[in-house]
């Protein structure tokens, strides 16, 4: 286990904020976050570390030896600031996603866009399995972006599943866990039981990603240090997929009735901004303006450009 600083576990817990809010927007990964920030791998390894041997070890009365062999600290001050994020900006971001959409997903667009070009650099070696392993990751994400979304299961057993598939993909970078959660049509419905503090749906859906984050975690460890290039590739090539999900100018084909009896989009189609002023129906009759559009570039050049100051920070603390 390193040895930190309070300031190095404060930095790690505002990281830990950056990868929650991140994870609370569908097509947005907080695994993204985690690579542009440098503490991706730790992550990983640490998960990787809370196995059979350092279960002994607590039950064995070796509390200090547990906790240094999972990395407690790093993890603890990571979660942390995961969950206050989370908990904290379920409602604004739940606002956001319906008054201010584009806006939302200009500056995550930047962002992902700058993200992929970050990680890129880290591949070492550009060859035939690289560039293979860059294009199958792209043609995975992109699939994932337009399979249809499927009705609401808001069964306890589903919720348990929702939180095991979807934490995997939250601790990839480019693969939205919240995204999947779409796709199982629990998005709205885990969103409302966070903001409304639902403990008994979050204490499920939390089992099941500390279950889905335990098994996949020694799956990925193990890939990261044996195939490293060609697993950065295929994240990488993630992160371009996702960006058809994240492309903030939709039209939406098909409207679906939520829990609440309000009109909510169910199946939308990328549009070019002009295309704006032939729409005639919702939030995105007002979104026509030059100024609008204006705004929405600028957010989108705000979150490219933020990604290259996390690098420089993250170079000055390593120093």
């Amino acid at each position: 286990m390193k040895k930190r600083t309070f300031k190095n576990y404060l930095s790690i817990s505002l990281k830990g904020m950056a990868m929650g809010a991140a994870d609370v927007v569908p097509g947005v990964s907080g695994g993204t976050i985690a690579f542009v920030m440098g503490i991706y791998q730790e992550l990983i390894d640490s998960i990787k570390s809370v196995n059979i041997a350092s279960v002994k070890t607590l039950l064995s009365g070796n509390y200090k030896g547990f906790w240094q062999a999972v990395n407690g600290n790093f993890l603890v001050a990571l979660f942390v600031g995961i969950l206050f994020s989370i908990l904290s900006l379920a409602k604004l971001f739940k606002f956001l996603l319906e008054n201010h959409p584009t806006l939302l997903w200009s500056f995550f667009f930047g962002l992902i866009v700058a993200s992929a070009i970050f990680i890129a650099k880290k591949i070492d070696k550009w060859n035939f399995s690289t560039i293979s392993s860059l294009i199958f990751g792209t043609a995975i994400a992109y699939f994932i972006t337009v399979v249809t979304p499927a009705e609401p299961n808001e069964a306890y057993w589903f919720v348990f599943l929702s939180g095991a598939i979807a934490i995997c993909a939250m601790i990839l970078p480019g693969i939205s866990g919240s995204f999947i959660l779409v796709l199982l049509g629990m998005y709205k419905f885990i969103l409302s039981a966070l903001s409304d503090v639902n403990l008994a749906v979050i204490a499920v859906f939390a089992s099941g990603a500390l279950v889905g984050l335990l098994s996949f975690s020694n799956l990925l460890s193990y890939l990261m240090k044996r195939f490293y290039n060609q697993t950065v590739a295929v994240l990488t090539g993630f992160m371009v997929g996702s960006l058809n999900k994240v492309w903030p100018w939709k039209e939406v084909l098909e409207w679906q009735e939520n829990r609440h009896g309000e009109l909510v989009p169910f199946i939308e189609q990328n549009v070019l901004p002009q295309t704006f002023e032939k729409l005639s129906q919702g939030q995105f009759a007002t979104e026509s303006n030059e100024a609008f559009l204006f705004y929405a570039i600028l957010l989108a050049l705000f979150g490219f450009a933020l990604v290259f100051l996390f690098e420089k920070f993250e170079k000055k603390e390593v120093r």
